[in-house]
């Protein structure tokens, strides 16, 4: 074969390959391109306590009883349990100088209580009184808790505002998995309204993605100081901060009863339903996203005939 006839195959079988290797890579590209738009999605949690009109608790309910609806819009559940998720467990005590009473039951109680816990659930010690701190990190060794319990005395003012958002920040910032539970210990006669107002404290508590229940005690308060507490302005609204987060308070009589009540908030927290969904919001623009969750319309109307305990709304960080 001459040389020149040589060069014409060999820049053929080039152009030939250039080709069939362009009509691959756009191929490619053209199947790439029918697959569908993946997005970034975000598995939403949240816990709910069902009751009957009557108070009683429903607790033989299914996956297909609940409906959530974030923003209006109705979803998907996918993750459905109860007291399958491990459960962090904050404790805000009240060392205030009204609590001086109530501590050394409330000692017994917590010894009591806390051992009916999972083996992998975790505590973490909160008090406060004119300051909140942390006096207990999370920790599975519940008798750690209980020791801490034996170490305190009461004194000062009743800071309750800081002694929520210190916990609600600590939760948020820790962001331990599983489920999360803030347990304000507390006669709930404030004297101080700390650094934070009502609303902070829910948008912290929300972030925290925290339920806040209420153990109220009785407390040692005179008639005068109550009616001055209630002239304090900025003092934290619990009941709203409850309702907004999705917890409950319980009313604890007197020191006899203090231990069955303690043991029955640490068991509707350990039954309430556990709810998951996927959202494809991505918290751009900052704001909570408002939920709503309630149960078929077979049921009844919710408020009327059943009423779900649940937190309304949710941040993505």
């Amino acid at each position: 074969m001459r040389l020149s006839s040589l060069r014409s195959t060999l820049r053929s079988a080039s152009l030939m390959a250039l080709a069939f290797g362009f009509a691959v890579c756009f191929s490619r590209i053209l199947a790439q391109a029918q697959e569908p738009i993946r997005v970034d999605v975000n598995l939403v949690m949240l816990d709910a306590t069902v009751k009957t009109k009557s108070g009683q608790i429903m607790n033989d309910l299914k996956k297909d009883d609940f409906e959530v609806r974030e923003d209006g819009v109705a979803k998907k559940i996918t993750v459905f349990s109860r007291d399958q998720l491990p459960l962090n467990v904050a404790l805000v005590l009240d060392l205030s100088d009204s609590i001086g009473p109530f501590l050394d039951p409330l000692r017994e109680a917590a010894t009591t209580t806390l051992g009916a816990l999972k083996p992998e659930d975790e505590v973490a010690l909160f008090t406060f009184s004119t300051e909140a701190q942390l006096s207990a990190p999370l920790t599975t060794d519940k008798n750690k808790i209980v020791e801490q319990f034996r170490s305190l005395h009461t004194g000062g003012a009743t800071n309750i505002n800081d002694g929520i958002f210190v916990a609600a920040k600590y939760l948020l910032e820790t962001a331990p998995n599983g489920r999360r539970v803030i347990i304000l210990i507390s006669d709930d006669v404030g004297t101080d309204a700390g650094g934070q107002g009502t609303k902070d404290i829910i948008t912290e508590a929300t972030a925290a993605d925290a339920a806040v229940y209420n153990l109220k005690v009785p407390g040692n308060n005179p008639p005068a100081l109550r009616f001055a507490a209630g002239m304090i302005p900025g003092l934290v609204d619990i009941n709203k901060v409850t309702e907004q987060t999705g917890g409950e308070i319980f009313d604890v009589q007197s020191t006899a009863s203090l231990g069955a009540v303690f043991q029955a908030l640490i068991e509707r927290i350990k039954t309430r339903y556990t709810l998951g969904y996927y959202t494809s919001a991505n918290g751009a623009d900052g704001k909570p996203h408002k939920l709503d969750v309630r149960l078929v319309r077979s049921f009844g109307t919710k408020g009327r005939n059943y009423a779900i305990l649940a937190k309304s709304g949710y941040f993505i960080p």
